[in-house]
């Protein structure tokens, strides 16, 4: 019976849907995170009879036709790149991009990634990193002596040294935006990777046409809305129970005709 097989592939699929659901919840609290929606195909159909067939010596034709669908299959699993809101720290070195933008990050690999979580600190040189001690590119030095830290919404960095009035410039930040933002590949940690999907990274300062702009002492909060993940999970669940409702009737059905004598 195709039922049988029908059904399987919808709770299959609802059950990635869950999956994708809880892992949103489970990153409400982390900083940049984007929320992914599981989005699905239809199967395969079996023609039983084509539309468009000749129904007779007429010429008349089949309008509609019969087919039969095979059930569903997961299409994609797609990252929604809507901005969080910006939370103030208080951190001299938490950043939040208001716009389009990625920070750059070099990983011990020597690959660059990308990410929006922008809480920052810095270490044992000085040097601008992640709070998993990546650092941030292109490199900005801190210098020991330096008693009041200033990044502009442009992306400048400028110190003020102890014993001196004036601002010190010591580094420019600069984000990368990406034609197909949704095609970047996540790798954890809060960062993202280039693929031929997304396209080639393009660098430019924040606040110049197209890129963010920089919030110094705030990171993005996840986007992730609590309501609206809740009312998907209870929709995904419905969906699962009539699925295995839709098997539990198939598996009746087939014991009534097992049982039929002839």
């Amino acid at each position: 019976m195709r039922a049988l097989r029908t059904a399987a592939s919808g709770m299959l699929a609802q059950q990635l849907n869950v999956e994708v659901i809880s892992n949103n919840i489970a990153n409400m609290n982390t900083v940049g995170f984007k929320r992914q929606r599981a989005e699905f195909q239809d199967l395969l159909y079996q023609n039983v009879e084509r539309m468009g067939a000749q129904s007779s010596a007429q010429g008349t034709v089949v309008p509609t036709g019969i087919q039969i669908g095979a059930g569903v299959k997961a299409g994609s699993v797609y990252r929604i790149m809507t901005q969080g809101s910006p939370t103030q720290t208080g951190n001299t070195y938490d950043l939040a991009i208001d716009g389009r933008g990625y920070f750059q990050v070099t990983m011990p690999s020597g690959e660059i990634a990308y990410t929006r979580a922008g809480n920052f600190s810095v270490n044992q040189e000085g040097l601008l990193v992640t709070d998993d001690g990546y650092q941030v590119e292109p490199a900005i030095a801190i210098p020991q002596e330096a008693v009041d830290v200033s990044i502009s919404r442009a992306g400048q960095v400028q110190v003020i040294l102890d014993g001196e009035a004036e601002p010190q410039v010591v580094g420019q930040l600069e984000i990368a935006t990406f034609f197909n933002e949704a095609g970047l590949e996540a790798i954890g940690d809060n960062l993202l990777l280039e693929t031929a999907a997304s396209g080639p990274a393009t660098i430019g300062a924040p606040g110049d046409i197209g890129y963010g702009q920089l919030l110094q002492g705030y990171t993005e909060a996840s986007n992730v809305d609590a309501v609206s993940e809740i009312t998907a999970l209870i929709v995904a669940q419905r969906a699962y129970e009539m699925n295995s409702k839709v098997i539990s009737t198939a598996d009746e059905m087939l014991s009534v005709s097992a049982q039929v004598k002839s």
